[in-house]
């Protein structure tokens, strides 16, 4: 339902109308009113970003919905900072004196940057600048946060950030999901919080899907063995980069 109101989704309608042999007359219609769409959501997201703080407080529920029903992408950059706080933040002053530290993680970064989206165009060419940014920003974040240092999943949140904005953005939303929406806790060394993460689940499949669990429970197949990735990435490695995107825009929300 929620994906129904997506760009994306209005275009591979529009396309398998198209080839199911319908009229040019529809698939004009529809090309027509997926523009009008689009126009109105840029005027729409173009006034949210330029009166944010008036809107946060006053419509934060038709903020939330508008959320839900997916951040266009060419606004998603701003609207992420917007929604984590994360413009302007002092440390973003310190990442070019970061980048001339050396962290005790570099080789660890290093070893996993090419596992990170390696069907990516940004990333998948070795020494490529997606590589490059993405090993700074790891980097930067491992010296800031010496506790927890660097963790093989939160690359991939880096990198979607990456996809969306500058470097040193990325480098302040990351901050800001670690700090203030606690994503930190799933990466200290003893990962308790994930372990406590991972019970909650199972404790909701027992009382929602019984059947399930017991069946789970009869195979010896533990939570461990599939959800910690969905925790640790936000299920970036777990769905196609768009659907993965669009509940990220809903985490950055909620």
């Amino acid at each position: 339902r929620l994906l129904e109101t997506d760009s994306k989704s209005l275009r591979s309608v529009n396309g398998s109308r198209r080839n199911s042999g319908s009229s040019l007359v529809s698939s004009s219609s529809a090309s027509s009113n997926l523009s009008h769409l689009e126009e109105d959501s840029w005027i729409l997201w173009g006034r949210i970003v330029n009166e944010w703080e008036d809107v946060r407080k006053k419509k934060e529920k038709q903020v939330k919905e508008l959320v839900r029903k997916g951040i266009p992408h060419h606004f998603r950059a701003i609207v992420w900072q917007l929604l984590c706080s994360a413009q302007s933040m002092p440390i973003k002053d310190q990442y070019s004196e970061l980048l001339k530290m050396t962290s005790p993680c570099e080789k660890l970064i290093r070893r996993d940057i090419a596992r990170t989206y390696p069907e990516h165009d940004f990333f998948k060419e070795k020494d490529s600048l997606g590589q490059e940014v993405l090993f700074n920003v790891m980097k930067a974040y491992s010296l800031v946060d010496r506790e927890v240092g660097y963790c093989q999943g939160s690359a991939f949140i880096v990198g979607l950030l990456l996809m969306q904005m500058p470097e040193e953005e990325a480098f302040c939303v990351f901050v800001k999901l670690m700090q203030d929406y606690r994503l930190r806790e799933l990466f200290k060394p003893s990962m308790a919080e994930l372990g406590l993460c991972m019970y909650q689940f199972e404790c909701m499949i027992q009382e929602h899907l019984p059947e399930l669990y017991v069946h789970f429970q009869s195979q010896s197949f533990h939570t461990s063995m599939y959800a910690s990735s969905w925790f640790l990435t936000i299920f970036l490695t777990t769905f196609p980069l768009p659907i993965a995107t669009r509940i990220f825009d809903i985490f950055m929300s909620e």
